[in-house]
């Protein structure tokens, strides 16, 4: 030992730091040299950043790191990714690898690993998914809000438009109210120039009918002296008649109560009322006698009154026997 020279002293020391800073400096970055790894691969559109070293997580707990990343141009510049994980930890065909990222632990590798129905080997791609961050979540929340505020805005906009067309309509009515007393003045002028000249018309034609009703006032008294003249006339006619009616009528009742002719008779003397009785007597007898004998009266050439008066005794003869039997 003695005989080893100092450079040579030097150079194994060298040796041994450089070997010892390597192993430290990725046992830091999570390199065990001490235990298996198994590797396996992961396919990204978009990596986000991701570095190498970055960590493979399981339910929060660091099982390995990202060892390799590499762009494959020749599948539209995809992103491989090398995972360096523990050979203890079993993945199945279920297992996903979620590219997630925080603000403060930075971007890292979280491993849902599911139900394992068939283990994965090492080289075996595993299935990726991107999680979304702070950033989309608040993107996609805020984009339903941007949208109700374009929309909000443009409905604004609508009635700033509205508002500002009123007001131009408002402008406008205001101008024409503005002119609207001059004309109603206007107006009121030439009506009151007309009324001055209607009533002036009213007092010339009133004055010519009080003229013409004072010309025609004796025409009237005229007429109604005519009328009543008329009236008297028309009325003296009338009497007239009804007096020479009146005498007309007492002569003929004069001449009914001098008895003298046919209708005083009949309303005095009762001979007629005699005379007729008898008549409707003598017919009743008749009816009654062509009643019991028609033969008197519809033989071919009748029946003399002797016989008719022999069958009349012969009826009687017949008679009272049947009287006596009963």
């Amino acid at each position: 030992m003695k005989n080893i020279s100092k450079e040579v002293s030097v150079g194994l020391f060298a040796a041994v730091a450089v070997a010892l800073l390597y192993l430290g400096f990725y046992f830091l970055k999570g390199v065990d040299f001490f235990s298996s790894r198994s590797l396996y691969y992961a396919v990204y559109d978009n990596v986000d950043q991701l570095a190498i070293s970055n960590p493979v997580l399981v339910n929060g707990y660091a099982v390995g790191r990202v060892s390799k990343i590499k762009i494959l141009q020749h599948k539209q510049n995809k992103v491989l990714v090398e995972l360096d994980i523990d050979s203890q930890v079993k993945l199945g065909d279920s297992t996903k690898a979620i590219l997630t990222s925080e603000i403060l632990a930075g971007k890292y590798i979280l491993l849902s690993i599911g139900t394992v129905t068939k283990i994965l080997k090492s080289g075996d791609t595993i299935r990726t998914e991107v999680a979304k961050g702070l950033f989309d979540v608040f993107t996609a929340t805020a984009e339903p809000v941007a949208d109700n505020l374009q929309t909000t805005l443009r409905k604004f906009n609508t009635v700033i438009d509205n508002l500002a067309a009123n007001t131009r309509q408002l402008d406008t009515i205001f101008m024409k109210l503005q002119m609207t007393p001059g004309l109603i003045n206007r107006t009121l002028i030439t009506a009151n120039g007309n009324i001055q000249d209607l009533s002036t018309s009213f007092r010339a034609v009133a004055e010519n009918l009080n003229g013409t009703l004072n010309e025609l006032k004796p025409t009237l008294n005229n007429f109604k002296t005519l009328s009543d003249s008329l009236k008297e006339l028309h009325m003296n006619q009338t009497l007239m008649k009804v007096q020479l009616t009146l005498a007309h009528i007492n002569e003929t009742l004069a001449k009914l109560n001098k008895g003298d002719n046919t209708a005083s008779k009949l309303l005095t003397e009762d001979s007629l009322y005699v005379n007729l009785n008898k008549l409707l007597v003598n017919m009743d007898i008749m009816v009654k006698h062509f009643d019991k004998n028609p033969n008197h009266f519809l033989a071919p050439l009748g029946k003399s009154k002797k016989k008719i008066e022999r069958d009349r005794k012969k009826e009687e003869a017949l008679r009272k026997p049947a009287a006596q039997k009963k």
